[in-house]
């Protein structure tokens, strides 16, 4: 239910008539409030590997700006931007580049709730439910090569232009939750990236990595 109402958020954010400070904050309430109430019962902060899994989401993180800032043109491709990935565009629009709230609101969903959200998903869910529809009975971190693989790659086209690095990163997520088949671990990480590309984003002003 989280990640169903992330994806909804993103779906109408282009039609809401309300400024983007108030939308990106009633967006970061709403999740919260979904997080909450249907998840609060499965979410686990539980790092076993805090060193380990800290290094992982600073190698994600590299991973995702090595690419661009080794070859500049790269982006341009027409496998990475074309009618079924979509092209890049900024996420925040020009004058609320400078809004503090804004930047605050936006920071804080992709830290803090962005990760809980999308491991619960993707690699607390939709990886063991692959393995078994009963996903109950499969321990975090069972390894399927089928559901290892088709979960990478669902989590890359969630990424638009930015597929082919959102591969890499599911695959290394996906490789640390069979590796230490904790959530927390992998919250942490995810949290860990997203807060570098954010460090990057506001220092570079290289806005089409706020996605």
């Amino acid at each position: 239910m989280p990640f169903i109402v992330f994806l909804a958020l993103l779906a109408v954010q282009d039609y809401v008539p309300i400024p983007q400070r108030v939308e990106f904050g009633l967006r970061l309430l709403i999740l919260s409030a979904v997080l909450w109430v249907f998840s609060r019962d499965v979410i686990s902060f539980r790092v076993q590997q805090p060193v380990s899994t800290v290094l992982i989401g600073v190698g994600v993180f590299v991973l995702w700006v090595g690419p661009d800032a080794l070859f500049p043109a790269y982006r341009s491709h027409w496998l990475l931007q074309n009618s079924v990935t979509g092209t890049i565009k900024a996420s925040v629009a020009g004058a609320s580049q400078s809004d503090p709230w804004l930047l605050f609101f936006r920071s804080a969903r992709a830290i803090i709730l962005v990760p809980i959200i999308e491991e619960l998903f993707w690699r607390g869910w939709l990886m063991r439910w692959l393995i078994d529809r009963d996903f109950w009975k499969v321990p975090l971190g069972q390894y399927l090569p089928s559901a290892f693989w088709i979960t990478a790659a669902l989590f890359a086209s969630e990424h638009g232009p930015f597929w082919d690095v959102g591969l890499m990163a599911g695959v290394v997520y996906n490789w640390w939750m069979v590796r230490t088949r904790s959530l927390g671990d992998l919250i942490l990480a995810h949290a860990v990236t997203n807060g570098c590309l954010c460090g990057y984003v506001l220092i570079t002003h290289k806005w089409e990595y706020w996605l």
